[in-house]
Formats: structure tokens, sequence, C-alpha cells
């Protein structure tokens, strides 16, 4: 089969064909007629299996079919992702796919100045693509209108569960006239979920590739049970290899991810970070480097699990076992991707074992263990140098989906900032915390010496430094 044969139209299959893509994967040949014809859609595939274009391509061309809005803030089509990352991708799908199509697209997302995205947003957009939080704001503001969109695609909608969102995706859609055509993709279905679906979905079109328990055959999975103490070194050994060209590495947090890249260029191998706490224009830069080869590791944590399209990861490498286990799924999504073969390595402390068992219950398998290394277990720990020390890794119940969004665009819930789904709120807490604490020193006066009082400032560090 042929994207000719799914009756698109000669200017986005010029543009397909351009890429080299000739062949539909499944869930494009399942989705693009049902969304041609005008149907709902409520769609599950792992990551990998092309949904984006399943979903890009009818947009396009059903938008190309229509007369332009010209109104100011008349988006005809919204397409929600819970991340900048994601968001980003969907953006450079867009434009290949539309090279040769007549509509324009803008790409909003928080951690940065909205400014930009007002001047873009003046240009009579057709498409828009959002994370929820900064889409809000701009609504609020009355900025973006959205009383002419016809189509909207909500992607990876279990992650916006995860990551706070679905509240905000409520706010957004009764703002939307009710006749309209709704493309649902989620991964997973949790009950939240299943309920939204069923609020705003008309007679979905029912769409299943691959459950998010079955990982990609093509990529080769393997474990190595290490001390936490020789993760480093263990990491440093692989890369002697020079078959590990371009290699993803997944943290649980910002602070092990962080401590990676230090040890990594401190040995001489490219790298960079990209977490919450980066601001956007860091992250896509070292995204951009990664893509372009000039980096030869980045370490991410789960912020990047979904929404990451870059060609030819050799493999990803799970420093840190994720502790939800759909997450550990969409990591290793990110090689073995298009057909080509990948490889998945995991890194497994014991205090790990907990996760571990997680994964392969979820997955119905077991991951093959790899004795063949320096570092077994009960061999001897290097020294950490002054204030390295990892943080210990964090119990799956302290927090649901705490492993799942890694912080880039999780809004605080009472905080109306114009940059709310940006990194920068998580790394504004933490810092707010740290110099609370001077406020509370008590001053030296005479007479008898005032009763000690706990400091209030430290009590509530951890609280607003969850995000990875």
């Amino acid at each position: 089969m042929t994207f000719k044969s799914l009756n698109i139209i000669d200017p986005i299959c010029k543009a397909l064909e351009q890429e080299g893509y000739t062949t539909p994967t499944p869930i494009q040949i399942q989705s693009i007629p049902a969304a041609l014809e005008g149907k709902d859609i409520l769609g599950s595939a792992q990551t990998g299996t092309g949904k984006t274009a399943a979903f890009a391509i009818p947009v396009l061309q059903k938008l190309q079919a229509r007369p332009k809005t010209n109104i100011y803030g008349g988006v005809q089509a919204l397409i929600l992702a819970p991340t900048r990352e994601l968001a980003v991708q969907i953006g450079e799908s867009f434009k290949v796919y539309g090279k040769f199509a007549s509509q324009k697209y803008a790409v909003i997302y928080g951690g940065v100045s909205q400014r930009n995205q007002e001047a873009v947003l003046r240009g009579k957009i057709d498409i828009i693509i959002a994370t929820p939080g900064r889409l809000l704001d701009l609504v609020n503001q009355k900025i973006v209108k959205l009383h002419a969109v016809n189509i909207l695609v909500l992607d990876e909608a279990d992650k916006m569960l995860s990551m706070g969102f679905i509240d905000d995706v409520r706010k957004i859609i009764g703002k939307m006239p009710p006749k309209r055509q709704t493309l649902f993709y989620s991964a997973t279905m949790p009950k939240e979920i299943q309920k939204l679906a069923d609020e705003i979905l008309k007679d979905p079109v029912r769409i299943e590739v691959a459950r998010v328990s079955s990982t990609n055959e093509n990529i080769e999975q393997e474990l190595y049970q290490v001390d936490r103490g020789n993760k480093n070194q263990l990491l440093m050994h692989l890369l002697k290899d020079e078959a590990l060209s371009r290699v993803l590495v997944f943290s649980r947090t910002k602070h092990t991810a962080n401590k990676v890249v230090k040890e990594l260029n401190r040995n001489s191998i490219q790298s960079d970070a990209i977490h919450g706490n980066k601001t956007q224009s860091a992250r896509q830069k070292a995204l951009d480097s990664f893509k372009a080869g000039r980096l030869r590791v980045l370490v991410a944590t789960d912020i990047a699990s979904r929404g990451i399209d870059v060609d030819e990861i050799t493999h990803v490498i799970n420093y840190e076992l994720p502790n939800e286990p759909e997450a550990y799924v969409h990591r290793i999504g990110r090689t073995g991707r298009a057909g080509a073969l990948g490889k998945a390595i995991s890194f497994c402390d014991k205090e790990e074992r907990h996760y571990l068992k997680s994964i392969e219950r979820l997955a119905k398998r077991t991951i093959q263990v790899n004795p063949d290394h320096p570092f077994p277990f009960g061999s001897p720990v290097p020294k950490a140098e002054p204030g390295a020390n990892d943080r210990p890794p964090r119990d799956p119940r302290d927090r649901r989906g705490g492993g799942g969004g890694g912080g880039g665009d999780r809004r605080p819930r009472k905080s109306n900032a114009s940059n709310s789904n940006g990194g920068s709120s998580s790394g504004g807490n933490e810092g707010g915390n740290r110099n609370g604490g001077d406020r509370n020193k008590s001053r030296p006066t005479s007479g008898k010496p005032k009763p000690k009082q706990k400091d209030l400032a430290f009590s509530f560090k951890k609280k607003g430094n969850r995000s990875k």
C-alpha cells in the first residue's frame, strides 16, 4: 500500500516522497482514511509507530480544502501536546508534510517569553500546536481565540494526565465550538483518560496498534546488575565501544543527569543534558547538537522519553530505571525506529529491583542479564567527591506520575504566571527555598537568648523540587 492509495492529495504526497516516505504504517493506514471522512478517532499506539503523521496528514489535507478564515486568532485546528519537546517535534512534522500546502502553523509552549509567540500569532495562523498551560494563558489574555477551531487533536493524553494538565485541557475544550472533529491519542487508558474521551468524542473509530506494554521487536534489551556507586564506571566502560555512536541516556532526576554529563565531559565524551531546570533555548540547543552529531551522548530525564525524534539513535541506556514501568517502554522506543535495529541497556542496582519487577510484569518478559562486565555487585566503589553523592532512588508511591514528565511543562496549580508550563517554575521554587533560610536566622540580641525556632523554610525544601 502507498500513501497515494489513501487518497492523499498531490502536494502532501510530493512532500512525503521527498522525505523518502513511501509505505504508510499500520496506524496511518487505519487513521488517515477515517480522519479524512471527518470521523472522531480514539487511537492507542506505542511510540515510534508513525502516529504524528496519522493525524498531521489529514489535518493538513482537510484544511487545504477549506477557505481561510482571515480572522486574527481564528485558528482552525488545534493540536495539544504535554511537553515542549513533543510540541516542537509535531511542528517539525507539519513543516515537512505541509511543505507544498498553504497552511500556516505556530508552536506555542512555556518556558520562554510569549512576545515572539504573540508576533507569530498575528500572522493569521491556521494551526496551533501547543502545550496546555501556555495556551490557556494566551486564551485568557485574549491573544488566542478558539471559536473557529473545527479539528482538535489530543496527543499523548495519558501524559497530560500524569503531568496534571487535564483540568487545563477541559478548560481549553470548553472554549471551542462543540461541533468539531476530535482525534484523541493515548498510549494507555486510565479511568480519567477514558472518562475524558467519553466526554469529548462522538461515536469514535477505535484504533489500537501494539499496546504500550509491548516493546519493539527490533530493540535488543539487556540488563547490567551494578552497585549504584559503580554506574559511572560502567557507563565509561561501555562507551569505549565505538558502536555506541549516538546514545541517549536516561536518569530519574535532574541532579543525576547533570552529574553524568559532568563525568562524561571530564572523560572527553561530548555530552549535554535536557531536563526541567534547563531553559528552553538550552534544551533545544542540546537536542539540535545531538541530532547533528556534535554530541555523542544526550542525557535526559523522562521529559524527553516522548517527543524526541532523532534518527539513528544506536543505544538507549537507562542509567536509572524509571519508577513507572510504562516510561521504560517509551524510553527504549527512542531507538529501533522506522525498521532500524536498536539496543536498550539498563543498569539496575539493588534498590531498583522493585522497579525492574514492575517493568517485567508489564512487558510480560524477563530482560536478559549480561554478567560480562567488570563491575558486578560487590565490586569496590570509588570514593565520591565531596557533595557528589546521588540522591537515593525515590519510591514510586511517593508521587504518582513523578517520573513521567520531568517537570518540563508542569504548571503550579495556583499560579497564573505567563510561563506557567515552563521549566523555570520548578527551578524558581528550588532557589527560593534555599534563599528563604537566610531570612529566618535570628539576630544576636542582648539579654536572655530567645528559644531556638524551627527553620520553616527548610522544612519545605523538598516540596517544590519534585520534578525531574
